[in-house]
């Protein structure tokens, strides 16, 4: 078993907070002593209510995600005896209604792009293989409900 934290803060200062429009900024703090700055979307809390350079928790579901499918897609490689230059993913994320009629993350899908070099170089079944063992493998992906779409180019 592995447990992790984080710290998530947000003071109210001279705001009023009974009116509803009181900044949705507020920090998380992390084990090793990384302070993010976050915040909700401003697509479910407008402007200037949202801090839009902030991260929202709805980002950090697909980063959390790709980055771990990343991390195992990497290992895997290695083992392989592939050489992995760069990974670089464009994922994204859709919110909607869930069958449930409540708003979820209901499909992310990650679009990595991988480079290779080297003399053994992975073939496209080799590629997709690689994809298929990280997503059974990641711990976010076994543990979201949201469908996983994998379009690595």
């Amino acid at each position: 078993m592995h447990q992790y934290f984080a710290q998530v803060a947000w003071q109210r200062g001279d705001q009023a907070f009974s009116d509803n429009k009181y900044s949705r900024g507020h920090q998380w703090t992390f084990d090793g002593g990384l302070c993010v700055p976050a915040s909700s979307s401003p697509l479910s809390v407008p402007l200037p209510l949202s801090v839009e350079a902030n991260l929202d928790p709805e980002e950090a579901l697909i980063a959390a995600l790709s980055s771990c499918h990343m991390l195992f897609f990497l290992s895997f490689a290695c083992k392989q005896g592939f050489r992995v230059d760069s990974y670089e993913d464009k994922a994204s994320g859709i919110m909607e209604k869930n069958a449930a009629g409540k708003m979820a993350i209901t499909r992310i899908t990650l679009a990595p792009h991988v480079v290779f070099s080297g003399d053994k170089q992975p073939t496209r079944e080799d590629i997709d293989t690689l994809h298929h063992q990280s997503h059974e493998h990641c711990y976010i992906a076994n543990s979201i409900n949201a469908e996983v779409i994998i379009e690595a180019v």
